[in-house]
């Protein structure tokens, strides 16, 4: 599984893995093993948390040479992450992704 999949859709998401964690409710430890490779095989429950932190499903973790490229994320995409996740979100939180956003 490429599991450096969630680092790549961390970074673009700007978040750091102490955010991650508070927002998927995955312990920042558990993170760091993921991401460092150090557990290589995380628990499927695990998995579907930081997925949906990220917004996007446990098939985009999937590394397997069949796999189609990622497109931009639509404006759908964005508005289904923040709903979800946007009364977890700090108000610094939420000042940035808004500085983020009128930058695109």
């Amino acid at each position: 599984m490429g599991l450096e999949k969630i680092a790549e859709y961390k970074k673009k998401m700007g978040l750091t893995n102490e955010e991650l964690s508070r927002l998927s409710g995955v312990p920042k430890g558990t993170i760091d093993k993921i991401l460092s490779g150090v557990t290589k095989d995380p628990k499927l429950e695990t998995l579907k948390a930081i997925a949906r932190v990220l917004g996007c499903s446990l098939d985009d973790f999937d590394d397997t040479e069949n796999r189609t490229t990622h497109s931009e994320p639509t404006y759908e995409d964005l508005h289904y992450l923040i709903a979800r996740n946007g009364k977890n979100l700090s108000t610094e939180e939420k000042m940035n992704l808004i500085k983020m956003l009128s930058e695109l």
